[in-house]
């Protein structure tokens, strides 16, 4: 059956195109021109995805992330024209799983799209969980406990993880980090993984401020620890 997807753009022209575009890619798709409509979709149907712009004429796109993120995993991949950092990195904070700025080529659109898509369905390796100590993360079940209480992570977050617990010891850059969860050569803001990181300390750390299991290397990238409690 064919994934559904959720638009969120109030621009016609371009909601239209994208429509259009990702139909013949093989999606549904289904559009709203405002943040409350598109709330009020989510809530009646179960999207595999939510394109959401930003500027919405009725409600800031981070703040419908916001909303959403309280009740579902939806994969978000934001569309932002804003050319400040900071609100890439709110919106990833906020849980969003990538980012595209404007203008963009709908081919790359379609690229981190079904990057998204491959993450949600789980195409990992059928493996056995990984343990460190009281730390567990089902690859196969795309879950992760921690003293057998899930943890919450997005789809980016958790390819993320997997990434560093399977090199465990070794020093990841991150753009070595962006590979791998990606699986894509796509260009990336990288310092997002730093943002990407601390939500993930502060899933699984007893301290995030003082983190023994994701270890930051000064000028290298990030050590996932071997040995924890």
């Amino acid at each position: 059956m064919a994934e559904r997807i959720l638009i969120a753009e109030d621009d016609p022209r371009l909601a239209e195109m994208l429509h259009e575009y990702l139909g013949q890619a093989g999606f549904r798709v289904s559009l709203a021109a405002r943040g409350a409509d598109a709330l009020e979709q989510l809530a009646a149907v179960e999207f595999d995805a939510l394109v959401l712009d930003l500027g919405l004429p009725d409600m800031d796109g981070l703040d419908l992330c916001r909303r959403l993120r309280a009740t579902s995993d939806t994969p978000v991949l934001m569309l932002t024209a804003r050319g400040e950092a900071t609100d890439r990195i709110v919106g990833l904070e906020l849980g969003a799983d990538d980012y595209l700025p404007k203008p963009f080529e709908p081919r790359e659109l379609l690229a981190r799209l079904r990057t998204i898509l491959r993450r949600r369905r789980g195409q990992l390796p059928l493996e056995r969980p990984l343990q460190f100590g009281r730390l567990e993360i089902d690859r196969a079940a795309h879950a992760l406990r921690l003293d057998g209480k899930p943890c919450t992570l997005t789809g980016y977050q958790f390819s993320l993880l997997v990434a560093l617990a399977e090199n465990a010891g070794r020093v990841l850059t991150r753009e070595t980090l962006m590979d791998l969860a990606k699986g894509e050569q796509l260009d990336a803001f990288d310092r997002s993984i730093d943002v990407h990181v601390s939500r993930i300390r502060a899933a699984i750390e007893d301290d995030p401020k003082a983190p023994r299991r994701i270890i930051t290397v000064r000028g290298a990238g990030y050590v996932f620890a071997r040995a924890q409690d």
